[in-house]
């Protein structure tokens, strides 16, 4: 119990700048107050003490904000940031190293007793703030949800999802996880290298953005082309009249990208 503890301490320090000390972390993180009460709550849930278990998830949830369902299975080292409104279902399954912000639900969309309703996440997966996981599906390791992404289908392993309904962005190869992971062993003591912070990717580009991109790209040279054709017909003599006014790709394009 007390090397869980001592885990979940050093976590939160190399995982959040605000925290200053082991002792603040200890007694000013409710999000670390959660996991604890939990722990006790899934063992009291395990032995068939429901109404008990059930009982200090509902105290946990009065003094820290946190709803986790004492039927919820989590992992080692997983970090619930400010966590004031995150709910956690009966169903929901969290693997090691994992980061959760506030507001975050871990759902379900069915109804049926003792069927798999909440989401599996995988080892070091990410959730941003507001983002709602719905359903009996995997969130592969290392993926990341975005801040008030609506996931209601499986994310890939080293994927980031973003957007209502979330669209998957971008999906690391095999050697940039690779990379990845023995980039984040080597440098632990740096936070903003253990974890993409709320989710947010500045670097990742959306693929509606990219595909809108394409398409003003390939208009722009089909006119260029249709230019090209009408001013060789005018010079045979065929006289041409287009009223219509000429693309700005430019603008479009930035349109987009705004």
């Amino acid at each position: 119990m007390f090397k869980k503890l001592r885990e979940d301490i050093a976590c939160i320090l190399e995982r959040d700048p605000a925290a200053r000390s082991k002792l603040e972390v200890l007694t000013c993180y409710p999000g670390l107050h959660a996991i604890m009460a939990h722990r006790l709550a899934h063992r009291l849930w395990t032995a068939h003490f429901y109404w008990l278990g059930r009982f200090i998830s509902h105290l946990s949830r009065m003094l820290t904000g946190i709803e986790i369902h004492p039927g919820a299975k989590i992992g080692r080292r997983v970090f619930i940031d400010h966590g004031f409104g995150v709910v956690i279902g009966e169903t929901a399954e969290i693997g090691d190293d994992c980061t959760i912000y506030q507001g975050v639900t871990l759902g379900g969309t069915r109804l049926y007793k003792g069927a798999k309703r909440h989401p599996t996440l995988g080892k070091g997966v990410v959730v941003g703030a507001g983002a709602q996981v719905l359903g009996g599906f995997l969130v592969g390791d290392g993926a990341r949800i975005g801040s008030n992404a609506v996931v209601v289908k499986p994310v890939p392993a080293h994927a980031t999802a973003i957007g209502n309904p979330a669209r998957v962005i971008e999906k690391d190869s095999e050697e940039q996880a690779m990379s990845s992971a023995t980039s984040s062993s080597a440098n632990a003591s740096d936070p903003a290298i253990l974890i993409a912070a709320y989710a947010v990717d500045p670097g990742a580009a959306d693929p509606l953005n990219k595909v809108l991109n394409e398409l003003i790209t390939h208009v722009a040279r089909q006119d260029a082309r249709i230019s090209n054709l009408c001013q060789s017909l005018e010079a045979m003599g065929s006289k041409i009249q287009d009223t219509s006014p000429p693309l700005d790709s430019q603008k479009l394009t930035k349109i987009v990208d705004e």
